[in-house]
């Protein structure tokens, strides 16, 4: 029986919009921007892990601590408009923890291939929302400013992974497409869930 009442509670919660359920639209922003942040936070923490005490270190800690501001941000802005969060985010974390650990198991230049897919992901995601945003008079210019700066800090990342030899990792389109697809499926899925 409690089961089946977990069941019911947990199908109500995945059918919100939001604890508010006041924007649709704004909620799934937030919700997949705040995924992927603490995705991308747990990509460079298993970079670190790995890769920490090469030379390489000291550019993936940079980066490393703009995702966690990023992530700090969603954060408040999800307390802020009570939207819920991913009910996936137990699998957001492992995911991307496994997957910068993973890549920089292979080596420096695999992990910054590693940054290259997903940055090059979340670069045209937040473009497609900057231009979502804009044809609506009714979005919020704060909001708009925060993505525009994160889109950017993301581009830059992506630029340090090229300059740190990215393209130079055996199978590299390989491995980079397949990381664009799970990106990709990971922003659609948290969108919703």
């Amino acid at each position: 029986m409690k089961l089946f009442q977990h069941t019911i509670t947990l199908s109500k919660i995945i059918g919100r919009r939001g604890l508010h359920g006041a924007n649709q639209k704004l909620d799934s922003i937030l919700r997949v921007n705040h995924a992927g942040e603490l995705g991308a936070d747990c990509i460079y923490a298993g970079q670190m892990a790995v890769l920490g005490n090469t030379n390489v270190g000291p550019k993936i800690k940079k980066m490393w601590e703009q995702e966690k501001e990023h992530k700090r941000t969603f954060e408040e802005l999800i307390n802020q408009h009570r939207t819920r969060p991913s009910l996936l985010y137990p699998l957001w974390h492992c995911a991307g923890y496994f997957l910068g650990a993973g890549t920089a198991l292979m080596g420096p230049k695999a992990a910054m291939a590693c940054t290259v897919a997903v940055e090059t992901v979340i670069v045209d995601h937040y473009n497609d929302q900057l231009r979502e945003l804009m044809a609506d008079p009714k979005s919020d210019p704060k909001l708009l400013e925060i993505i525009k700066k994160f889109r950017d800090e993301e581009q830059e990342h992506h630029d340090c992974g090229i300059d740190h030899g990215a393209e130079q990792t055996p199978f590299y389109n390989v491995l980079t497409n397949v990381i664009k697809s799970g990106c990709k499926l990971a922003i659609e899925v948290a969108k919703k869930v």
